[in-house]
């Protein structure tokens, strides 16, 4: 191979390499070809005759030098539409939404406390698990690495209860009677509208989070700025329900896929932001749920799809941190995540395999103590089950092995 030649396939090699790293799908042979005839055409190094080897490194660098900003530009432009955000393991994942700003990614010098929030009605059901969770934080609120701030329950329905002594709380007013048409989460964009007004609040974010949540570790902040976190639900999919979700979110606000796909628990927000977007989800929820379409689509989701439209009728987008919670049984490890979300019946058979859908020898099911708190002491799963199943029943026994009166309902 002569100079010629050699300069011209390292020059060409070194701007495909680039491009196949930005652009994945462009067609190798027609960019050569492209490259080959702006060569021909205008006479580039093959009618110069010998060169000197000075103007040949040159020239390399000359070309490296373009590539390298053509790369710049593609890859910043790349991390608009399909942005990478880092997880807690050190690895990355693909966020569908937003990438963390380069303004707002940099280590934090100050803690930044947030205000665990809760809504809670007065069944036993949901006092049970408030009780648990309360435990939990106030076991993980000082621990290094925390940011918890202050916690409120906020129990939306109407009137005291016997727990105003043992959880910080605050009454507010349920939605008129029938509106919520037994759909009893309709009530929380109500409640927090309602505690928003009302409260003193002293933290500048909100942990926006849910009777079934147990804190595995210390929680910090993992909101940035104008940027709340949220974890991504697998179900919520804006992207493939775009006929219904236009209804509430008109065209001209942009493509569905400015919806995040999340629910509002958890989600880590400024206060001020939550202020702005909550009488917008409470409204949304509500006209949700008065079309009878969305309603049949979206069922038990129905909020969460409110929450994230509200969202992104305001312009907010949401860091996605998948690391922010799991839920068994189909999350098997609790390593570097935060919360234990446990939505889902827990059902084994005693050799440890999983039995869902069926009701199994052995269980743990919130759902199964409707009417009062589950029992002290409860059965550890068979060996094979998952270590989230047995971290979650071991965290239930502790707590309520220290609660006082655990059996009152």
């Amino acid at each position: 191979m002569d100079a010629m030649k050699l300069v011209d396939s390292a020059v060409s090699g070194t701007i495909l390499q680039s491009i196949s790293l930005i652009l994945p799908n462009s067609s190798e042979a027609a960019f050569r070809a492209f490259v080959n005839s702006n060569y021909n055409r205008l006479g580039l190094l093959r009618n110069m005759g010998s060169p000197s080897l000075l103007l040949l490194i040159t020239l390399v660098l000359g070309f490296s030098f373009a590539t390298y900003n053509l790369v710049t530009m593609v890859m910043h432009n790349r991390s608009i539409s399909k942005p990478i955000v880092d997880d807690s393991n050190g690895g990355m994942f693909i966020d569908p939404v937003i990438e963390i700003p380069e303004s707002v990614k940099k280590s934090k010098t100050a803690k930044l406390p947030f205000h665990v929030a809760l809504t809670a009605t007065d069944a036993p059901y949901s006092k049970w698990q408030c009780r648990i969770m309360y435990y939990w934080y106030k076991k993980q609120k000082d621990l290094p690495g925390s940011e918890m701030g202050g916690f409120t329950r906020i129990l939306h329905s109407g009137s005291p209860d016997n727990l105003m002594d043992e959880i910080p709380t605050v009454v507010v007013d349920p939605l008129p009677a029938g509106l919520d048409r037994g759909y009893i989460v309709l009530n929380r964009p109500w409640a927090f509208v309602q505690w928003l007004e009302k409260a003193t609040i002293e933290e500048d974010y909100i942990l926006m989070a849910e009777p079934d949540h147990v804190f595995v570790t210390p929680l910090p902040n993992l909101a940035r700025g104008g940027y709340p976190a949220a974890f991504p639900f697998f179900y919520i999919k804006p992207d493939q329900n775009e006929k219904l979700l236009r209804k509430f979110f008109p065209e001209e606000m942009g493509p569905v896929t400015n919806i995040d796909p999340i629910g509002n628990s958890p989600v880590i927000i400024k206060k001020d932001l939550l202020e702005k977007i909550a009488p917008t989800w409470m409204n949304v929820s509500l006209k949700m749920k008065d079309d009878p379409e969305t309603d049949k689509a979206f069922g038990w989701v129905l909020e969460m799809y409110a929450y994230a439209v509200a969202s992104a009728l305001h312009g907010v987008q949401h860091i996605l941190r998948k690391d922010f919670m799991l839920q068994p049984p189909w999350d098997l490890d609790i390593a570097k995540k935060f919360i234990i979300h446990y939505t889902y019946g827990c059902d084994y058979n005693m050799k440890g395999e999983l039995t869902y859908g069926k009701i199994g020898e052995w269980r743990f099911d919130k759902r199964s103590h409707l009417r009062g708190p589950p029992p002290r002491n409860l059965p550890l799963p068979p060996p094979g089950v998952p270590e989230s199943v047995v971290t979650l029943v071991k965290m239930v026994n502790e707590a309520t092995a220290n609660i006082p009166n655990w059996d009152v309902e």
